[in-house]
């Protein structure tokens, strides 16, 4: 049996990137966590 070869980290982004872009409620809960980052600093 072959080793798993281990990934780079600009792979693991990407991977992760897509799975993102790929699941609407994990990217409407970033986008609120940002606005509220936003909304923070602006105070």
């Amino acid at each position: 049996m072959r080793k798993p070869r281990k990934r780079s980290f600009s792979e693991l982004v990407l991977e992760n990137k897509r799975q993102l872009l790929s699941d609407r409620d994990a990217l409407e809960k970033l986008e609120m966590k940002l606005e509220q980052k936003r909304l923070d600093k602006a105070e």
